[in-house]
C-alpha cells in the first residue's frame, strides 16, 4: 500500500475558486483504488464487490474527488484541507491559495513502483481548466508535521492546469460604463454585452446565461446588457496634483450573491501613488503588460459580499480612489482617464467602444484602449511515499 498526498496549489492571482468548489478527477493506470482518504472524499464508491473482509473508500477506475467542509471530524481531516472547496485568489489570501488532502492507495500488484495518473481534470466548480500529463519533478522529500520533518518519497509529479474562459462561458459575465464630471451624458455597457433580452419592456427579470456554468440559467433584472454584473468608472473631480474617480459595482442576479468578489483594472494612472477609501487594494506585478494593474476587493465583515439585486434596485458595493498625477502623463483627452481594461473575479469584461466614451466640450475621444490579458496557472502536485506492499 502507498500514502500519496495530492496539493492544489492556485497561481491565479485574482481568480478564486467560489463554492461549490474544487472537483478533481483522474484515471488510475492500472487497478489501483482509494483504501482511505483525510481531507477529502471520493463522490462514488464504485464496484468493490472483489473485496470481501474490508470494503475500500473508492474502487472506481475514474474517481471525483471533493473537498470537505470546515465543520468536518477533526479525524478526516487533513493539513490544508476543509474550505469547502474554495481556493484564494494568490495575491488577496496566499495562505488559503491551496488545498491538500491524503490517500491510502491499495490493490498493488507484484513490485508496484507507482504509475501516475492518466487523464487529469479540474472542475473549479465549472469547466474552464485544461489540465497537462502528469510529469516527474522534485521533491524527493516531503513534509510533515508542520515542516518540522523530513520524509523520504518514491514519487513526485506535477500537472498544470490552464484556464480558458471561452471554454468556461459562452458568453461575457461583466460590462463597464464610463462617466465624468464633465460631461452629463453616461456611457452606458453595450447593447447585449453579455446577451440580449428575451423579455417584454414592462418585464422586472430575465433568463441569462449562468456565470459559472455554460448549461445553467440565472434570473437577471432585464437590462440593455444582459450581464449579470457591471462596474462603473466615474472620473469625479480634477484637481492641481490629484483626480478622483469613483468605482462602483453592481449585482443584476437576483439569486445569488459574489462572496469574496475582486476587481482588476488596467490603467497606467496606478504608477502613481493611489488612496483607496473602502476596499482593500494592491498593484500586482506584471510581465509583458504595458499598464499598471490594480486589484480591488472588499473588506472582511464590511463589503465583501456583492448582494444580489432586488427587483427595483441592484445590489452594489463602491469606493473613491485619489490618484496623484502624473504631470507628464496625465490628460483627460482621447479617453486616456478611462481603463484599458477591467476583470471581475478574472473574467474580461465587455468594454464600451472607444467612439462612445464621454467627451470633453472641445473634442471626442477617439484612441481604442489597449487590448492585454493576463494569465496564470493552477499546478497539482502528487506525491507518493511507501507504507507496506500487499495484494
Amino acid at each position: 500500500m502507498l500514502q500519496a498526498r495530492i496539493t492544489i496549489q492556485n497561481y491565479y492571482q485574482y481568480r478564486h475558486v467560489e463554492k461549490p468548489g474544487w472537483q478533481l478527477g483522474w484515471r488510475w493506470a492500472a487497478n489501483e483504488v482509494i483504501w482511505s482518504m483525510s481531507g477529502a472524499f471520493a463522490t462514488q464508491l464504485g464496484n468493490c464487490s472483489t473485496f470481501k473482509s474490508e470494503i475500500p473508500h473508492c474502487c472506481k477506475k475514474d474517481p471525483i474527488i471533493v473537498d470537505l467542509a470546515p465543520e468536518a471530524p477533526p479525524e478526516k481531516k487533513s493539513d490544508g484541507c476543509c474550505r469547502g472547496g474554495f481556493l484564494a485568489a494568490s495575491a488577496i489570501n496566499p495562505s488559503n491559495s491551496f488545498a491538500a488532502f491524503e490517500m491510502k492507495v491499495g490493490n498493488l500488484r507484484g513490485n508496484y513502483t507507482a504509475h501516475k495518473p492518466l487523464n487529469l481534470t479540474l472542475m473549479a466548480p465549472g469547466p474552464g481548466y485544461t489540465c497537462d500529463e502528469f510529469v516527474d519533478t522534485d521533491p524527493t522529500t516531503s513534509s510533515v508535521i508542520d515542516g518540522k520533518r523530513q520524509e523520504q518519497v518514491i514519487r513526485t509529479w506535477k500537472s498544470t492546469c490552464t484556464y480558458s474562459t471561452f471554454l468556461a462561458n459562452k458568453s461575457p459575465t461583466c460590462c463597464v460604463s464610463l462617466s465624468t464630471f464633465y460631461n452629463p451624458e453616461i456611457t452606458p455597457c453595450r447593447l447585449c454585452s453579455c446577451g440580449c433580452k428575451l423579455a417584454g419592456d414592462e418585464a422586472k427579470s430575465c433568463i441569462g446565461q449562468s456565470s459559472s456554468s455554460p448549461y445553467e440559467r440565472e434570473l437577471l433584472q432585464c437590462t440593455d446588457h444582459m450581464c449579470p454584473l457591471r462596474v462603473h468608472w466615474h472620473i469625479k473631480k480634477n484637481y492641481r496634483n490629484h483626480w478622483r474617480v469613483k468605482l462602483t459595482i453592481s449585482n443584476y442576479n437576483l439569486g445569488k450573491n459574489y462572496s469574496n468578489w475582486n476587481v482588476v483594472v488596467q490603467h497606467p494612472g496606478f504608477s502613481q501613488q493611489a488612496t483607496v477609501f473602502s476596499f482593500n487594494n494592491t498593484v500586482l506585478s506584471t510581465v509583458g503588460v504595458p499598464d499598471e494593474v490594480a486589484l480591488f476587493w472588499g473588506l472582511d465583515f464590511y463589503n465583501d459580499a456583492l448582494l444580489q439585486a432586488e427587483e427595483k434596485q441592484v445590489g452594489s458595493v463602491t469606493t473613491e480612489i485619489l490618484l496623484l498625477k502624473d504631470m507628464s502623463s496625465f490628460t483627460l483627452s482621447n479617453g486616456w482617464a478611462f481603463p484599458r481594461r477591467v476583470y471581475i473575479n478574472g473574467e474580461n469584461c465587455e468594454m464600451p467602444l472607444p467612439q462612445t466614451f464621454p467627451m470633453l466640450p472641445n473634442g471626442c475621444s477617439k484612441k481604442k484602449p489597449s487590448s492585454s490579458h493576463l494569465s496564470f496557472l493552477v499546478l497539482i502536485y502528487l506525491t507518493y511515499r511507501t507504507l507496506d506492499f500487499w495484494s
